[in-house]
């Protein structure tokens, strides 16, 4: 006895017992699709729904009028048979792998559920198995069933002389595939592919396995000679349709997994399902659907059980291919999360991936070195807007170098446009007391967007970058800083005199300075002075009537209008406040170009609000 049949020969023992403990129902549950493909197995492997036999009862096979089986299928087709066995010995269903040497369940169509192996008991005996009245109801609501294929397999390993032998009264037998042996390359010799009758004749040694369709039949009969034992096993197809899932890039959060189905459109039931799992980006195992009817479908793409993000963070695109190459509609580049596929043709065998890539994300944050903040007081305001929209902001709290509330919402933003990153000033803060920098990364490596290098830069994010940026504050040393703001208020004009006035020629302004000292250290005594180049639309003279109003706090600085303003002639600007040597010889002398101010005393310096003072002269537009 070879080592094949010894092994057999305790394989049949323990399915013998298990029949004795276990009497089989009288109906066959439904169909299955093997779990994986295995190292030998067709790239098809998801288009076979192998017939579940688990409620094989061989007495009632083996009766006059056979077995009755109904099953329904993944897509709620409803498939029956009569199955009637004529055999010198008993068979039973089993596992695949029927045994250690099959082919189909150790390299090829892994994980099959239930018993889809019709397997002899005893040696040396044949079988004669008898699939009748194959008729296959779609579910309500849905046409086909009338076209399908009948798939007939290897359930065991023939070799030795051992044959294996199927008829049709349906369309001559095509090969579909072959599953390659456990070791070597040895196949049984195959003959009739083409006919209505194909038939493996064992071969010496560990063999591989055939596997063939017939079209529509309506019987199928099955002859098994057994040397050791022999097994058959039957699957179902009509059309198929896989569904995965990929990301592109990376996670908006590593919490973030999608679920993906196959959907009934008529019941919303899920038909197949599938899941993203742990951190890698997929392809994911397939949602498979073996469908037997017209049943439209419709694929659903949803964020899994634990996800933090939103899908509305995420791009869906849709692309689907046919081997088959029929006229069924396919979507490329669609993007959804939801598409009503149709109804498959006969012979379909559809492939669908949706890829996931999130929506561009901006975040920016606020961080102070350790030397802290110039005033206690001093707070920052983030902001990223798009052109003169603001889409994200916040504005700090705490003190010395804590930022709190220093981060702006992680915030979605639009592939392809430019969006600018910049900090502002909250209360009395005053930016020029600080240096800035700002670092950005980007969490999609493989991102080639250019990042800005500073505050105030811009960004055109692509689709996949999740982006932070940090502004960094330093302050600066604690020296006087002071700022110059200018501005001017009509008065009156020759037309409308002091009723909503205009700027005319002949107009009367008042031509504002304000000075602010925002640094923390005084200014030392006396050393306040400004030369202002006039702006050429204005003349001033003897009618400037200076006005000297001290700010809130107070500059703590004296001025007197006698000594303490001047103006200059001269085509460039003095050097010196004793270089303002010009007198004006009119109310308003274009001849002064220049305006000289050195207010008196020790300018105070700021303790988180600036203190100031303002100066203002009579002017005439020209």
């Amino acid at each position: 006895m070879t080592s094949k049949r010894l092994k057999e020969c305790a394989a049949t023992l323990l399915v013998v017992l298990g029949w004795l403990f276990f009497a089989p129902a009288a109906m066959a549950a439904n169909c299955s699709i093997a779990t994986s493909q295995g190292s030998t197995g067709p790239s098809g492997w998801q288009t076979y729904c192998w017939i579940d036999f688990s409620t094989y009862n061989d007495t009632t096979a083996r009766s006059g009028s056979g077995q009755n089986f109904s099953l329904t299928l993944q897509d709620g087709t409803v498939m029956s048979f009569n199955l009637k066995v004529t055999s010198t010995a008993a068979l039973d269903s089993v596992a695949a792998p029927s045994w250690s040497g099959a082919a189909i369940g150790n390299t090829a169509f892994l994980g099959i559920a239930g018993q889809p192996v019709l397997y002899q008991l005893t040696n040396s005996t044949s079988a004669t198995i008898t699939m009748s009245n194959i008729r296959l109801t779609p579910p309500p609501g849905a046409t086909g069933g009338s076209q399908y294929m009948i798939v007939a397999a290897d359930g065991e390993s023939t070799n030795d002389g051992e044959t294996l032998s199927f008829q049709t009264n349906g369309g001559n037998w095509v090969q579909l595939d072959q599953v390659g042996p456990i070791t070597g390359s040895t196949y049984p010799t195959l003959s009739g592919i083409g006919t209505n009758t194909f038939t493996e004749t064992g071969a010496t040694g560990t063999v591989g396995a055939y596997i063939g369709g017939t079209s529509t039949p309506t019987t199928v009969t099955t002859t098994l000679v057994g040397g050791g034992l022999e097994g058959a096993m039957f699957a179902v197809r009509y059309a198929s349709i896989r569904l995965y899932t990929q990301i592109s890039g990376i996670r908006l959060n590593a919490a973030d997994q999608f679920a993906f189905s196959i959907n009934s459109t008529t019941t919303g039931t899920a038909l197949a399902a599938g899941a993203t799992s742990g951190t890698s980006l997929g392809p994911f195992t397939a949602a498979a659907l073996a469908t037997a009817s017209a049943v439209p479908v419709t694929l659903i793409q949803s964020m899994a059980s634990g996800s933090v993000s939103a899908l509305t963070h995420y791009r869906s695109s849709l692309t689907c291919t046919n081997s088959a190459g029929s006229s069924t509609p396919l979507p490329s580049g669609v993007i959804t999360s939801s598409y009503s596929f149709g109804a498959l043709q006969y012979g379909d065998v559809v492939q669908c991936t949706y890829t996931e890539v999130t929506f561009p994300h901006l975040t920016l944050k606020k961080a102070l070195a350790a030397s802290g903040r110039q005033f206690s007081t001093d707070q920052f305001e983030l902001d990223i807007d798009q052109g003169a929209t603001n889409v994200a902001t916040t504005t700090t709290t705490g003190t010395g170098a804590t930022v709190t509330n220093g981060t702006t919402a992680q915030t979605q933003v639009a592939a392809g446009t430019a969006y600018t990153l910049y900090e502002d000033v909250a209360g009395t803060t005053v930016l020029n007391q600080y240096t800035a920098t700002m670092a950005c990364t980007n969490a999609n490596a493989g991102s080639t967007t250019t990042l800005p290098s500073s505050p105030g830069g811009t960004i055109t994010p692509s689709l996949g970058d999740i982006v932070t940026c940090t502004i960094t504050n330093t302050k600066r040393a604690a020296n006087a800083q002071l700022t110059i703001l200018k501005s001017s208020t009509l008065v009156s004009d020759p037309v409308n005199g002091t009723i909503n006035p205009k700027f005319l020629p002949g107009a009367i302004v008042r031509y504002t300075f304000t000075v602010a000292n925002t640094g923390p250290s005084t200014v030392t005594n006396n050393s306040v002075w400004l030369i202002d180049t006039l702006p050429a639309q204005l003349r001033v003279g003897t009618s400037s009537s200076p006005i000297f109003t001290q700010g809130s706090p107070t500059s703590g600085l004296t001025f007197t209008t006698g000594t303490d303003i001047r103006y200059s002639s001269s085509a460039t600007a003095p050097t010196t406040f004793a270089g303002c040597t010009y007198t004006p010889t009119s109310a308003y002398d274009a001849a002064v170009r220049f305006v000289c101010l050195n207010p008196k005393g020790t300018m105070a310096g700021s303790t988180g609000t600036p203190p100031s003072f303002t100066l203002s002269i009579q002017a005439q537009v020209n």
